[in-house]
């Protein structure tokens, strides 16, 4: 054959299946467009190696990962809707072979299309993005808008061996089927399917696990070890009940014979029945994609908003410097730099707190307290445990408490009190003399990552003695460890006085304690503001740029899923009317089928978040999120905007459809 006449019928083709080709060839640019943009932000020089670096670098591969899994899944609805068209160039005369090169122009003329309009909207687009992801960021950036050319090769390697997969997928198709099954093409199949109990049980024992697992995680620290396990359940629960459990309900309602003997739920129960089998995967793929749009948007946009009250959380007074194994003469060195840097900028101190004290790991057993620097134990009984002397305390809060040898002041950092009468502490036993509602170095929090143990002693020397013990029965007695295991001070102070002053004060004091005070560390809450903020604003980057991306998937599954049962339940439906049934019970029978498929992957994929809001919480917590409320309200937000999406895609889709059958 003339090569003409190939590239004439490949062309032909894909006007003639227009309906499919032009949304495949849209997700195809659109999909190479967000990895263009995503892969040259990352790879941009002038981010560094920070944080946010990281961040990109991860959501481009997360981009590269589903662009491949993405585009092989809607390739397979056109090779679907396409073999019964192969099948009849086949009967016609043309061989396989040259099937195969009117489907490899096909691809080459898709790809090319795809990667041409992909690399031009993505360098328009490209200075958009930069200028969203500056303008997330919140603080001055010295990020330069920049497209690698790395990114560009990286992309047409990448797409070009998408396509070239996809293309030899097809041919293998084209190439193991015989001419009758490609005639068939979508309508094998049309079997009863079975009822899978076994499937069914697993699916409910899957989710259910997940579930509990999701409800019952007791700390935020537990939930980092959890929640990847209870995603991977609740997603292999959520295919196995689409896929056995739909079957399973449907073959239920069949038996109902009040419900199942009336002509629209007969109509659309068979319908669903006979077609689940093939759908039930599509169906819950749109559910899972939808779950995490919802809890990516919804963590992203909670996270970026709340972060001004994360810093706060983090970051209680201004500044915060500790010196490990304190001396009277740093201290002295200490209080002349802050004294000298706030009378050169005309700034004042406030809210002063200073403590003396040493801190470890203990391994909480009850009232019971083994005290550790390092070493393996379990996630939910490891506590920070701190120690201060009497005469700390007292000077801090204001009190005159005076204990005994073997009395202690005990206080959690939980919102309950545990009412212990004693507290024992590598097998030495302290009579609890008060247990402490509150306590000015932190408040009571349920979002901190691991529990907090302040114990108050009557004197240093055992706040000393027990750092000591910590030290010699540790595994490894380095440097680190020999300057930690000695009591440190803490100077904590918020600044009062111009913005611009504040600023260069605590630069200025990090500048002179870091050069002339050794063994000690500094924490500012306006220096650090910046470093939060490039984090949760690439995250609500990220999140609002997946979630996209995600929501595209979801809408062309929903798109091919509608378009192929749309041809499929065409000629039933066309012989159903001959058979006796009027046009508006088939219209009504075929809503009451779509309204149910559509929308039980939303109906799910909500109870899914509603389930997951608990362990997602305690994850933000980790972050510094403890507002509730915010992430609450995020959430609602989140899921009502979009169901109002997911609803005018029903409406278009839908119409579509009804037009097919009609």
């Amino acid at each position: 054959m003339n090569r003409k006449i190939y590239a004439r019928l490949a062309v032909t083709n894909i006007k003639n299946n227009r309906k499919t080709y032009v949304p495949y060839i849209l997700a195809s640019v659109l999909t190479v467009m967000m990895y263009f943009i995503m892969d040259g932000l990352a790879m941009n020089d002038s981010i560094g190696e920070g944080r946010l670096a990281v961040v990109l670098e991860c959501a481009s591969v997360v981009v590269m990962v589903f662009a491949v899994i993405f585009l092989f899944y809607t390739n397979s609805f056109l090779i679907k809707r396409r073999k019964k068209e192969i099948g009849v160039y086949n009967i016609l005369g043309m061989g396989k072979r040259h099937i195969a090169k009117m489907l490899m122009l096909e691809t080459i003329i898709v790809a090319g299309i795809s990667l041409g309009a992909g690399l031009l909207t993505g360098a328009l687009f490209s200075k958009l993005m930069w200028l969203l992801l500056i303008r997330l960021l919140n603080y001055d950036t010295r990020i330069e808008y920049m497209i690698p050319r790395d990114t560009l090769i990286k992309t047409l390697v990448l797409f070009c061996f998408i396509f070239a997969m996809t293309l030899f997928y097809n041919l293998i198709q084209v190439r193991l089927a015989h001419p009758a099954e490609l005639l068939r093409g979508s309508s094998q199949g049309e079997r009863e399917p079975k009822t899978r109990h076994l499937l069914t049980f697993a699916g409910l024992v899957l989710v259910g696990y997940g579930y509990y697992t999701a409800l019952t995680v007791p700390s935020p620290l537990a939930a980092v070890y959890r929640f990847l396990g209870a995603v991977i359940v609740v997603i292999l629960g959520t295919y196995a009940l689409f896929i056995a459990g739909s079957i399973a309900f449907l073959k239920l309602l069949k038996n109902n014979k009040n419900y199942y003997y009336k002509s629209s739920h007969f109509v659309s129960v068979s319908g669903m029945l006979y077609r689940m089998k093939q759908n039930a995967a599509g169906l819950a793929s749109i559910c899972i994609l939808s779950t995490i749009v919802l809890i990516l948007v919804s963590t992203s946009v909670s996270m970026y908003l709340g972060a001004e009250d994360t810093v706060y959380a983090r970051y209680p007074r201004e500044i915060d410097i500790d010196i490990y194994g304190t001396t009277k003469e740093k201290e002295e060195k200490l209080e002349e730099i802050i004294r000298e840097t706030t009378k050169e900028y005309g700034v004042d101190t406030k809210d002063r707190m200073t403590a003396h004290y040493g801190m470890g790991a203990a391994v909480k057993n009850g009232n019971q307290l083994t005290l550790k620097a390092n070493g393996a134990y379990g996630i939910e009984d490891v506590c920070e445990f701190y120690m201060l002397p009497q005469e700390d305390y007292n000077r801090m809060s204001g009190d005159d408490i005076n204990l005994e040898e073997d009395e202690v002041l005990f206080y959690t950092t939980r919102e309950d009190m545990y009412g212990w009468k004693s507290l024992t502490i590598g097998g030495e036993t302290y009579r609890i003399k008060k247990e402490l509602k509150d306590i000015i170095i932190e408040e009571k929090s349920e979002s901190r990552v691991v529990e907090g143990l302040y114990v108050v002693f009557s004197r240093r020397e055992q706040v000393e003695q027990w750092l000591k013990s910590i030290y010699e029965t540790s595994d490894m007695q380095d440097a680190w460890l020999q300057r930690v295991c000695r009591i440190k001070s803490e100077a904590a102070f918020n600044l009062k006085g111009n913005e611009d002053d504040c600023i260069a004060v605590a630069k200025e004091i990090r500048r002179r304690v870091e050069n002339e005070i050794e063994e000690s560390s500094y924490e500012s809450r306006t220096l650090a503001r910046e470093g939060f903020y490039g984090l949760y604003g690439g995250l609500l980057f990220i999140g609002i740029y997946l979630g996209l991306m995600f929501l595209l998937a979801t809408v062309l599954i929903i798109y091919y899923k509608q378009i192929t049962e749309g041809y499929d339940d065409r000629e039933r439906y066309q012989i159903m009317q001959k058979i006796g049934m009027d046009k508006r019970e088939v219209k009504r029978s075929i809503r009451s089928q779509v309204l149910t498929v559509f929308f039980l992957p939303l109906i799910t994929a909500i109870l899914h978040v509603a389930v997951a809001f608990t362990v997602v919480k305690k994850l933000l917590a980790i972050l510094g999120l403890a507002n509730e409320t915010l992430f609450l309200l995020c959430t609602a937000a989140t899921i009502a905007i979009f169901a109002v999406f997911y609803i005018i895609v029903y409406g278009m889709t839908a119409r579509e459809y009804y037009r097919i059958v009609g």
